[in-house]
C-alpha cells in the first residue's frame, strides 16, 4: 500500500543538499536545490551503487561522491556520456512539509 510519510520539513534540508531517510524498501536521498525544489531518488547511483545523499547538489543534478557521475534530479536519468538511471521516488511539498510516498 502507498502512503505519504512525513520525512520533515524543507528547513530540514540543507539548501543544495540532501538528507537520507530510511524506508522499508530501503534508503531514500531527498534532495533540496537551490531553488527550493524538492526531489527523491533511492540512495544508490546507477554506476557503482555510492550514495547519492552524499553528492554535491547543483542546479537540478547531484554528482555522485565516487566517481562523478551526474543524474538529474527529475527523473534519475545519468547525464551523457554516462549511462544509467536512478530509481525516483515521488515526493511532495504540503505547506513547509516534505512527503515522501513509501510502499508499506
Amino acid at each position: 500500500m502507498l502512503v505519504w510519510r512525513d520525512v520533515g520539513t524543507l528547513a530540514d534540508i540543507p539548501p543544495r543538499g540532501s538528507i537520507r531517510v530510511g524506508t522499508p524498501a530501503g534508503p531514500v536521498a531527498v534532495f533540496r536545490t537551490g531553488a527550493d525544489d524538492v526531489f527523491a531518488l533511492v540512495d544508490r547511483c546507477p554506476h557503482k551503487g555510492g550514495p547519492l545523499s552524499h553528492g554535491i547538489v547543483h542546479d537540478a543534478r547531484v554528482t555522485c561522491p565516487l566517481h562523478n557521475w551526474v543524474i538529474e534530479l527529475a527523473t534519475g536519468e545519468a547525464v551523457a556520456p554516462d549511462h544509467g538511471c536512478a530509481q525516483v521516488v515521488v515526493v511532495r511539498l504540503e505547506g513547509a512539509r516534505v512527503l515522501l510516498a513509501v510502499t508499506e
